[in-house]
């Protein structure tokens, strides 16, 4: 009987060896892990030598463990949200999106069907671009509309945002999220943090 062993790495925090535009070197106790990251989080990073924490998603092969870093829990959700449920798109190609759009636009894009918007990221086809549109747009549709709405009436909109977002790229279903989350609201005066409200909404989904 053959086990396997699933290892998880959520995040790593230490030293910025090494930066380039594509890949980061970070030094935890002695060991040095090569990320590979999108130009969004580039832009993000610290001076080399200096501490950082880089949120990661591991990719296990068969040939090889390889790991994918993001400076923002947001850019971690799409891309897993690209990957997991988008046919066709791996993580290289996530990677391009990100480094081409913002969170913010690309959702934006999603939702209105800007297929043309979307294919002009280095990579990505127009066939790419409509397929992207039809897998997410039900997905990201009620996220990206809710912030809107909610822009408008208060702040912490973009918390509430990312906790949809973040629960979606988890596996829960749209309908599902947005009821954990309006429930992990329900009595509070002031708006709690994104991880405190995705923490609410899992108790009650789980």
């Amino acid at each position: 009987m053959r086990i396997r062993l699933l290892l998880m790495i959520t995040f790593l925090e230490g030293t910025l060896v090494e930066a380039l535009p594509t890949q980061v070197v970070v030094a935890v106790q002695g060991v040095g892990y090569q990320v590979s990251i999108p130009l969004s989080s580039f832009d993000r990073l610290p001076k080399e030598g200096a501490p950082v924490k880089i949120l990661t998603h591991l990719q296990v092969r068969e040939d090889a463990h390889i790991l994918y870093g993001f400076m923002t829990a947001e850019e971690r959700d799409l891309f897993r949200l690209l990957v997991e449920h988008v046919s066709g798109i791996g993580p290289k190609l996530a990677l391009a999106v990100l480094s081409g759009m913002s969170v913010g636009a690309f959702k934006a894009a999603v939702v209105n069907g800007a297929v043309a918007e979307i294919s002009r990221v280095k990579g990505v086809g127009k066939k790419t671009a409509e397929r992207i549109v039809l897998e997410l747009k039900d997905k990201v549709g009620v996220a990206a509309a809710w912030e809107a709405a909610s822009s408008k009436q208060a702040e912490g909109a973009a918390e509430i945002n990312d906790a949809l977002l973040a629960l979606i790229s988890l596996g829960y279903k749209q309908v599902d999220a947005h009821k954990a989350v309006k429930q992990a609201l329900e009595g509070e005066k002031s708006r709690p943090s994104t991880e405190e409200l995705v923490r609410r909404a899992l108790k009650t989904l789980i």
